[in-house]
């Protein structure tokens, strides 16, 4: 690799046209400099000046080198800038759980640009180590904090060419026989099948998911009938929602985080302009 400073010395020799003008501007001696030359000839295989009693007269070879060297020594010099720029940026890393509004998600994370300057956000896997984590507050850790951000609503889906779908409102034991899609850790669809059971009806369970992107992907497949929250199907046009008279099944969204320790800086932030949010 070449060696910066021999960089610098060509570029003053170039613009200088002298040995001594140049160790001048470059506060080194001429012996030096012109030793400096010399290895940056030997390590670059070829002879960059002609020299001469009236001074150095710039070769084709050192014509051709002039541009990538300025840019070189420019770029170089930018570099302790750059660093000092990123090590001021504050930083967050935010785990976030799946089958999300992408909507509401982006909303979300639209309010985190605009209450923390100089942001490097991280989103990493639910399961990642992170100063704080998107979820539902029915998984919050018993050493956490849950601050809710918004509710969704569990509602009934099916197909548009489902006969369910010709319906306008619908009674629990309406759903009696129904070929429908179970996702078990769901608290809603539970709730379902126990309402049902408790009026001696049940749920033809057909197929079942362990999150609610895959129970409407079985709903979309005509597997058969499910609930899920209104965020997460609210722009998918395939799927008609039914008006279900029942108990009202929700979800709430929010972050939680350790109650255990000092809440970061970054998140300390935004937690304070959540909270300052007009309801």
């Amino acid at each position: 690799m070449v060696d910066l400073r021999l960089l610098r010395f060509f570029i003053a020799i170039f613009e200088e046209n002298n040995i001594t003008s140049a160790a001048n501007r470059c506060f080194v001696s001429q012996p030096s400099l012109s030793a400096g030359l010399k290895q940056l000839e030997e390590e670059l295989g070829g002879q960059l000046f002609e020299r001469s009693k009236k001074g150095v007269k710039p070769l084709d070879s050192a014509h051709y080198l002039y541009p990538l060297a300025v840019k070189l020594v420019e770029e170089a010099s930018k570099l302790p800038g750059l660093f000092m720029a990123k090590a001021s940026r504050q930083k967050l890393r935010l785990a976030v759980m799946p089958d999300l509004s992408q909507r509401r998600l982006a909303g979300f994370l639209q309010q985190v640009n605009q209450a923390i300057d100089k942001l490097d956000l991280e989103l990493v896997d639910y399961q990642s180590p992170a100063d704080c984590r998107l979820s539902i507050d029915s998984l919050r850790h018993e050493d956490e904090v849950f601050f809710p951000l918004w509710e969704e609503d569990y509602v009934l889906c099916v197909p548009k060419d489902h006969t369910l779908a010709q319906v306008d409102s619908l009674r629990p034991e309406q759903l009696n026989g129904f070929d429908f899609i179970e996702c078990p850790p769901c608290e809603a669809h539970q709730q379902t099948i126990g309402l049902l059971a408790c009026s001696n009806m049940s749920l033809n369970l057909v197929a079942k998911a362990e999150s609610k992107s895959l129970v409407m992907s079985l709903v979309l497949a005509g597997f058969g009938v499910s609930f899920l929250p209104d965020g997460l199907i609210e722009d998918e046009p395939r799927l008609k929602q039914v008006k279900f008279d029942g108990p009202r099944m929700f979800r709430r969204i929010g972050l939680c985080y350790p109650s255990h320790q000092a809440v970061a800086p970054t998140l300390a932030t935004l937690l304070r302009h959540l909270a300052a949010r007009p309801n």
